[in-house]
């Protein structure tokens, strides 16, 4: 499970000067800005020398790394742990686990479980039958208990519990600000990636970021 939520987009215009600054062709901007309009108006003249750049490869289209771009991701720990080798021109602030981690009761919807299914398995050595669902429903009521001894008591070990048991699946909200050559490098990297988030963001990134779509598009 991955949301994407508040795109916000900014620095198209000085972008768009600097990128014409090398051959002195400001007379030949076609861009605008529109009063009430949520985004910067990019012209065909201004698009055309972006998307002419763009091919040339990164030395020459260092105007992207001037067009930035911010998000809130919802997206589970183990996408996360991928997403955090975009260092370089990236920006992060996320709800913290460390400290907010029993500032509410656990739930089904708080884990990314959309492939966990009811089939049952043997465990040979007890004998016994239980499905996926039971082992993520148990770690569910696991984490709940050890909240309310820890919010009881302010016994540390039960806060330690929490924290070294929460799943890989644990759905957590960061916001993001990047550039465009980050957004252009995910897009080039993951959207065939094995992770359904990855392929679902890299959709979002085409259909939501202003002009990625067009820039990119051959």
């Amino acid at each position: 499970m991955i949301r994407v939520e508040k795109i916000d987009t900014w620095g198209l215009e000085h972008a768009i000067r600097g990128m014409r600054n090398p051959l002195n062709s400001w007379d030949k901007s076609d861009s605008y800005d529109v009063t009430r309009h949520p985004c910067f108006q990019v012209g065909a003249n201004d698009l055309e020398l972006m998307r002419k750049l763009y091919r040339a490869g990164t030395e020459h289209r260092k105007y992207l790394r001037q067009i930035f771009v911010s998000m809130d991701i919802t997206a589970p720990l183990y996408w996360w742990k991928e997403f955090d080798t975009y260092k370089v021109g990236t920006v992060s602030n996320s709800c913290s686990t460390m400290h907010k981690i029993a500032a509410k009761e656990f739930e089904l919807d708080d884990f990314s479980h959309e492939h966990i299914d009811g089939q049952k398995i043997t465990a040979r050595t007890f004998y016994e039958e239980f499905a996926t669902w039971d082992v993520l429903n148990l770690i569910i009521k696991c984490l709940n208990w050890n909240r309310r001894e820890y919010l009881e008591t302010k016994d540390k070990k039960y806060w330690w519990q929490m924290i070294q048991l929460l799943p890989s699946s644990y759905n957590q909200k960061r916001t993001i600000t990047m550039n465009y050559e980050n957004v252009v490098s995910i897009l080039n990297q993951r959207s065939e990636h094995k992770l359904d988030e990855w392929r679902d963001f890299c959709k979002i990134l085409l259909n939501d970021v202003p002009y990625i779509e067009e820039i990119t598009n051959e």
